[in-house]
């Protein structure tokens, strides 16, 4: 009598291999039968990890690295059982991210590239200071190979490098010549630290040194006791200033000589005077904006955002060289949004809608032509 050939051996394959942590290997099984054949059993055996705090593996046999060290992967149908060792090192690094991606940098002044790298095993850190930074084009753009801090020397584009080892990132610094624009108008609005559309709310113990004022709206929700100024509700003041108002952001809409495009976001950067234009949002998210006048204390910033502006909790605005809170000038096509803690300068005209979150500072005003202005527990300064 003869029976059909039975299973007398599996083998694992590859043997004793070894994966960076948070990659796979593909296991194979292969059964060996007692008529001397071979058969690929990989889909039909059962497999196993010895220390699932090294490595998983899933029905099909492909482990994945989960912590470093080693693990027995064993594959196993009925009786018959084959094994190998996987080793499980350190993650490494895969990929690398170079921000700001596109900044847009005066010449003279300098901007904070920061390399953040990404790891097999999914984590992400700051390596920064142990990348190789170089310039594409050094007559562009200089970059100091310690820490990623780039200086602008002539008009052009240059690729910022961040490498290490076989890995790198990229971004592409634009450079201008910054030149110094007119200031904007205000005319009677000029005298309000806070101008709305159609409500002035509050909460908390804000206080503002200026005049505030709401049209074509009535709800005021500040008192007397927290105004250093006069409180306009729907009355001529209130109605020419908001007709200056208009004249105002229409004419910082309208500016277009030599301006510099930027994107995104803008914290980490130091920026000279000038116009500055972004088609969609600005952000301040990632450390804090710095103008600087050059010494110049008339100089002006006038910043044309198509949609919203935004600053996450604890930016900062920094003024340096003399540069004046009442020379800057936010033209946001939609709404602007003031984080937890900021501590922001100049002069903010929304089309929408104003919100000043708890605790924020604003040396400047804020002035919305349609919508609201909403505050919580905010000092507010006319410059």
């Amino acid at each position: 009598t003869v029976t059909p050939a039975t299973l007398n051996l599996i083998t694992v394959t590859p043997v004793n291999p070894s994966i960076p942590n948070g990659l796979t290997r593909q296991f194979t099984a292969t059964g060996t039968y007692t008529d001397g054949t071979s058969v690929d059993i990989t889909a039909s055996v059962t497999w196993s990890s010895g220390t699932i705090g090294v490595a998983i593996v899933n029905p099909g046999g492909l482990a994945t690295g989960v912590g470093v060290g080693t693990s027995v992967i064993t594959a196993t149908s009925g009786i018959r059982s084959g094994n190998t060792i996987l080793t499980v090192t350190a993650a490494i690094l895969q990929s690398i991210a170079v921000t700001p991606a596109n900044p847009s940098i005066a010449i003279g002044l300098t901007v904070q590239f920061t390399a953040t790298g990404t790891y097999t095993d999914g984590t992400s850190q700051d390596i920064t200071t142990s990348v190789n930074w170089t310039s594409g084009t050094t007559g562009v753009a200089t970059i100091i190979n310690a820490s990623g801090l780039a200086t602008a020397v002539a008009v052009g584009t240059s690729v910022i490098t961040a490498t290490s080892g076989g890995i790198s990132g990229t971004a592409l610094a634009a450079t201008a010549l910054a030149s110094n624009p007119a200031l904007v108008d205000l005319g009677s609005a000029g005298a309000f630290a806070v101008l709305a559309g159609s409500t002035v709310n509050n909460t908390g113990g804000t206080f503002v040194t200026g005049d505030v004022g709401v049209s074509p709206g009535t709800a005021m929700g500040l008192l007397p006791a927290q105004v250093s100024g006069t409180i306009h509700v729907a009355d001529p003041a209130a109605v020419q200033a908001k007709l200056d108002l208009t004249a105002a952001f229409n004419d910082a809409a309208g500016r277009s000589v030599n301006a510099i495009t930027v994107s995104g976001n803008i914290g980490g950067q130091t920026l000279a005077p000038g116009l500055y234009k972004s088609a969609s949002t600005l952000e301040i998210s990632s450390g804090n904006l710095t103008l600087d006048a050059q010494g110049d204390a008339n100089a002006v910033w006038i910043f044309q955002i198509g949609t919203t502006l935004t600053t996450t909790s604890d930016r900062q605005v920094i003024l340096a060289r003399g540069a004046q809170a009442g020379n800057i000038f936010w033209q946001v096509g939609t709404s602007a949004t003031l984080g937890t803690g900021t501590v922001f300068k100049g002069n903010i005209l929304a089309q929408a809608s104003i919100t000043v979150n708890t605790n924020a500072t604003l040396d400047g005003r804020a002035l919305a032509q349609d919508a609201a202005v909403t505050l919580d527990t905010n000092t507010i300064t006319k410059p």
